[in-house]
């Protein structure tokens, strides 16, 4: 009886002392922001690039076509001065037939039809020229850069020093748009085929 009652003491003691040491609770942290001022972005042209009817008999069949160079100016107003970046995201992921570039769409699905590359010249602030700058993250390892990749964060910098953003309240751009589509050895043209590009383009506040 002693015997049994030890064991039930020990076993009693071991449950107490591993319910003490054992982690029972653990920490959610919601973090964040609220910045004073708001930032408006806009396009040109309703951020609308038509190229119109192509014939496919005006397509290169062994090598991509260029099929046209545009500018759109893109403006961002911002309430006051405001540390920001824009962040760009391809609607059409997956179907570009180039790497760092944007998808035009899918033929029957499986089918790349082109892509698009977006380059940022004459990058205006607050009526002071500027150079345009780029992070992987939005956050840090900012270097000049021009052509703005899907999900690249560009912002704008002093002149003198391509690494840090600067603060802007009124942003003026210019967004180059070069499209181009496949070599038609590799499509399905027997129909019409819609032009599908899309990209979102989104103010993010550092």
């Amino acid at each position: 009886m002693k015997t049994l009652l030890g064991a039930l003491t020990s076993a009693t003691l071991l449950l107490a002392t591993t319910t003490t040491f054992a982690a029972s609770t653990v920490d959610l942290t919601v973090k964040g922001l609220i910045v004073p001022s708001a930032c408006t972005p806009s396009l040109s042209s309703g951020g609308v690039i038509d190229h119109g009817k192509i014939s496919a008999k005006d397509l290169n069949p062994d090598n991509p076509t260029m099929i046209g160079l545009h500018t759109l100016t893109m403006a961002v107003v911002c309430e006051g001065q405001t540390l920001i970046a824009l962040q760009s995201e391809d609607n059409r992921k997956g179907s570009s037939i180039s790497n760092g570039d944007y998808g035009l769409g899918l033929i029957n699905g499986t089918e790349k039809l082109g892509h698009y590359h977006i380059r940022v010249i004459n990058p205006i602030a607050d009526g002071v020229a500027v150079q345009s700058i780029a992070s992987i993250n939005g956050q840090d390892n900012w270097f000049l850069e021009k052509f703005w990749d899907p999900n690249f964060y560009i912002s704008v910098a002093d002149m003198s020093d391509p690494t840090q953003p600067v603060p802007v309240q009124e942003l003026l751009l210019d967004l180059e748009v070069d499209t181009t589509i496949n070599r038609t050895d590799r499509l399905d043209l027997s129909n019409e085929v819609q032009i599908d590009g899309s990209a979102t383009l989104t103010v993010m506040y550092l």
